[in-house]
């Protein structure tokens, strides 16, 4: 058997109903990780070691006596410290926020995973109020990738995959505005998945408004698919949230992808991408082929709507930061962007929301004829941390290395990465899959045909059995 931190959660969950795991050594074990690596990584700025214990104790109980509370009872995971828990400070990655609170209550992800028993490890680290594509923050510092700790694991949910690619807990709650799930993963080797909007229910909204979503990030498909039946359970405060679908996710994961038409598109016919990402992802997608789905190159035909997303992004930093009381204590880039989010008028936001709606309706139509569209997750492997982007001469912000993601952010599909591969200097890189609006078991079904095929993909926990030190 594999050390008990390297478990997945479906792995754990069935080895509890057998009696032959224990929530509190699974728990231990992996509080023993947190304790060696969290150090080296800072993927948590809170770890609740006491809380968690009584937690895998009280679920020991409850398998003791044949009575689980939940489809995650006794499982280890992670919140990002963007996500409301009660009893815990949500900083926000700033000191802008007062951890004095009062914190009384649970978002609604957090309230599903409590009542589903779910051992709650403590917050992972994010950048400020989440708004870039890496993990440093003035409140945390910088987190480091577990696949070279003197890389970026990218973000905003980067704590949350520098947690989950290291063995430090199965199952990380994140959050993505503009990729935030799936930068990260692509980074770590991950599985991470963006629901369709309102999918998975959120309370409060985002500042950044309706681009932002919440989902699972893990180790394998079917771990997402089981996390997913939790955190997509309905609360009546998130007033966009879809009608629940009360479907079983793991439900036709194994069905195949031999009735699918896909287009893949290198660079969505305008976006700049490291060749040696271009050959993993093109690759990767000749598994498509081999399974029987239909693929053709094929871009999906928008213009670079990136624009239309900084507007939204902007004007979202713009007001965030406008009530706050020591702009000075604020992290310089969020500041810059808030600054030129302040600029922009009612016309030139209503104008980006017509446009935004037109790639909307545009995507819609694309996937009258194609089920898929699957693209690299980004456009460059990751980079040295502490940097927003990895080179100044062609980057100024970090939407200039993430393409591939932000506009599916806007057109509110569901969209996953999976690890696809290693780049010569050993880092993962990610393939994205994209589906139309409220697809999200295709995308998981296409997701779990694809980790199959190549054996599970790059990211054991056992990767990182070690610290190395940052270069």
């Amino acid at each position: 058997m594999s050390e008990l931190w390297a478990l997945s959660a479906t792995e754990l969950v069935e080895g509890f109903r057998k009696k032959a795991l224990s929530p509190v050594e699974v728990t231990k074990a992996v509080l023993a990780r947190i304790e060696k690596f969290n150090p080296v990584l800072n993927a948590f700025r809170q770890v609740a070691a006491e809380e968690a214990l009584q937690q895998a104790r009280d679920s020991e109980n409850r398998w003791a006596a044949g009575q689980p509370q939940g489809l995650l009872d006794g499982v280890p995971v992670s919140i990002k410290d963007i996500i409301l828990t009660k009893g815990w400070p949500t900083l926000r990655g700033s000191k802008t926020v007062d951890p004095k609170g009062p914190w009384n209550d649970d978002a609604p992800v957090t309230a599903r995973l409590r009542e589903h028993g779910a051992v709650l490890l403590g917050k992972t680290t994010t950048p400020e109020f989440g708004w870039k594509g890496v993990t440093d923050s003035p409140l945390t510092g910088i987190t480091r990738n577990p696949w070279n700790t003197a890389k970026t694991p990218g973000g905003s949910s980067g704590g949350a995959a520098a947690a989950v690619a290291s063995g430090m807990g199965p199952l990380a709650i994140g959050t993505d505005g503009g990729g935030s799930i799936r930068i990260p993963c692509s980074f770590t080797g991950l599985f991470g998945i963006k629901p369709s909007f309102g999918r998975v229910p959120a309370w409060p909204l985002s500042p950044f408004g309706t681009v932002a979503h919440v989902g699972p990030m893990t180790r394998s498909v079917a771990d997402a698919a089981l996390m997913l039946n939790v955190i997509a359970q309905p609360d009546a405060r998130d007033w966009h949230a879809l009608p629940y679908d009360a479907r079983d996710w793991r439900m036709g994961l194994d069905g195949g992808i031999a009735d699918l038409r896909i287009a893949y598109s290198p660079n969505l016919g305008y976006a700049k991408v490291d060749p040696e990402v271009a050959a993993l992802v093109k690759k990767a997608v000749s598994v498509f082929e081999e399974l029987g789905a239909k693929v053709e190159e094929k871009d999906p035909g928008f213009a670079d709507p990136a624009p239309v997303f900084t507007t939204h992004w902007f004007s979202g930093a713009a007001f965030l930061l406008k009530n706050i009381r020591n702009p000075e204590l604020v992290d310089p880039g969020l500041r810059e962007v808030a600054a030129q989010g302040a600029k922009i008028g009612a016309d030139e936001i209503l104008d980006a929301q017509m446009k935004r709606g037109a790639l909307g309706l545009h995507m819609n139509l694309f996937h009258r004829d194609y089920d898929l569209l699957v693209t690299p997750t980004l456009s460059i492997p990751a980079f040295d941390a502490g940097k927003e982007v990895a080179d100044k001469m062609l980057q100024s912000r970090w939407t200039d290395w993430t393409p591939f993601s932000f506009p599916f952010n806007l057109t509110q599909q569901p969209a996953a990465s999976i690890p696809c591969g290693l780049t010569k200097a050993g880092l993962p890189v990610g393939l994205h899959l994209v589906g139309p609006r409220y697809a999200d078991a295709l995308v998981l079904r296409a997701a779990q045909a694809f980790e199959k095929a190549r054996g599970g993909g790059p990211a054991s926990a056992g990767s990182f059995s070690r610290p190395r030190t940052p270069a």
